[in-house]
């Protein structure tokens, strides 16, 4: 585990840590903008860190407003949502344009991208977010940028207005991902065309002056896909609800449930490698099931392997799940497996560990940052090594009982979202005052 303490970066690179509980932290509330392009709970890590950041921020005495294109989060009534209509293209379908849509360039350009194969949300979401500061900007103290990195945000920074923004992990790691797993020439045509925003997203980094990540390991990652010095990016860990994900002692644990969280047709989350493993470990466990939150596509790469592996009726998969039900569902389960072949922080391990479920994770990307010793660690792409670390814990009771313990010690510890809340202010304040200058 590396750099326990945040690390906040200067403008002349030098990098000193920020103790959580530094008791000459200003205390000033602040009036804070946190923006997502698309922020839905169960779209990915993105929507979890919308949700439970702004709700700590709160608790923190700042007032918080998510500006958010749709799908949009799920949000803690004190915080105020902003909405920023898109065409929501994917939900929507492209039939969906009408006329009165074309009144807008930033909707035809939306549409054009999607008809060709693109995905534009994020320039598109920078078009109207600039728009929108334009008459309410002098409402903020400061602007929290989550990923989007589009021009747009490079025309608020260049504003009155102080940015900072959070890069959970370069997408060019979910790039050279797809195309490894990609079949035909075709489909690495196709990923190519839908990652063509990552041009933008590399030259509005190089200019970004106020850069979080949230894991040592993707700091180092965003350097070197990026182009810019580690030392320019700040360190503040995610955090994890512990109020939320905890165990649940009036549950019972069912003996021979798996349970992972994962977005099924994504080569990235590692999911083929599970049910490769899952299918070997019912030869010897055949009473054991597994629990996927996530949703396959039809006809896709994780319904064919299913079929493949003769596992179409032994696979349980749920979403749109909400987030009592996910707790239940940790609680029930015998062991939690994070299969990810990369993770900028890990949030589904971090959970399972908080909800006192013994872990077995990947050692792709920040998880081992997360997970330490308070789980097991196999290597990526490794069905094999998988599949004996679970079998490793079903056979022993009390190693489970240990893991699960330690698990939500170690989170309580290093990954709660009020240190996160801490550590995050006291950056804001940082930048503010080099803005005062």
């Amino acid at each position: 585990m590396q750099a326990e303490q945040p690390l906040v970066t200067a403008l002349d690179g030098t990098r000193s840590e920020v103790h959580p509980l530094d008791e000459q932290m200003p205390i000033r509330p602040l009036r804070i903008a946190l923006l997502g392009y698309r922020s839905a709970p169960f779209g990915g890590g993105q929507g979890v860190y919308i949700n439970y950041l702004s709700k700590a921020l709160v608790e923190a005495g700042h007032s918080v407003d998510v500006i958010s294109g749709p799908p949009y989060p799920h949000l803690d009534p004190r915080v105020r949502l902003i909405q920023l209509p898109s065409l929501d293209l994917f939900a929507n379908g492209l039939l969906s344009l009408r006329w009165h849509h074309l009144r807008s360039l930033t909707n035809i350009i939306e549409w054009l991208s999607k008809l060709t194969g693109g995905f534009s949300e994020p320039y598109t979401f920078g078009r109207r977010a600039v728009k929108y500061f334009r008459v309410h900007g002098s409402e903020y103290d400061i602007v929290h940028d989550n990923q989007s990195l589009s021009w747009g945000m490079l025309k608020i920074q260049a504003s009155d207005l102080p940015l900072v923004t959070t890069i959970h992990h370069p997408i060019t790691s979910d790039l050279r991902i797809a195309l490894k797993a990609a079949n035909t020439w075709w489909q690495r045509v196709l990923i190519r065309r839908w990652h063509s925003f990552l041009y933008m997203q590399k030259r509005v980094v190089q200019r970004l002056h106020h850069i979080v990540t949230v894991s040592e390991q993707s700091r180092q990652d965003i350097a070197q896909d990026f182009g810019i010095q580690p030392a320019g990016i700040s360190l503040v860990y995610n955090g994890i609800d512990t109020e939320v994900f905890r165990p649940m002692s009036d549950v019972q644990r069912l003996p021979n449930r798996l349970m992972t969280i994962a977005s099924a047709d994504q080569p990235l989350k590692g999911l083929r490698y599970l049910l490769l493993a899952y299918a070997r470990l019912l030869k010897h466990y055949p009473e054991l099931e597994l629990l996927v939150v996530g949703k396959p596509r039809a006809g896709g790469d994780t319904e064919n392997l299913l079929k493949k592996l003769g596992l179409i009726d032994k696979v349980r998969f749920v979403s749109g799940i909400s987030t009592p039900d996910l707790v239940r569902f940790y609680a029930e389960a015998t062991v939690a497996i994070c299969p990810s072949i990369y993770e900028g922080f890990g949030l589904p391990a971090g959970e399972a560990m908080a909800c006192g479920v013994p872990t077995v994770s990947t050692d792709g990307g920040a998880l081992p940052e997360v997970v330490g010793d308070a789980g097991v660690l196999v290597p990526v792409r490794d069905s094999h090594a998988l599949a004996d670390a679970i079998a490793a814990l079903l056979d022993d009771d009390t190693g489970r009982e240990r893991l699960g313990l330690l698990g939500r010690q170690r989170i309580l510890d290093k990954f709660c979202w009020h240190v996160n809340a801490r550590r995050l202010t006291h950056y804001y304040y940082q930048v503010l005052e080099h803005a005062d200058r």
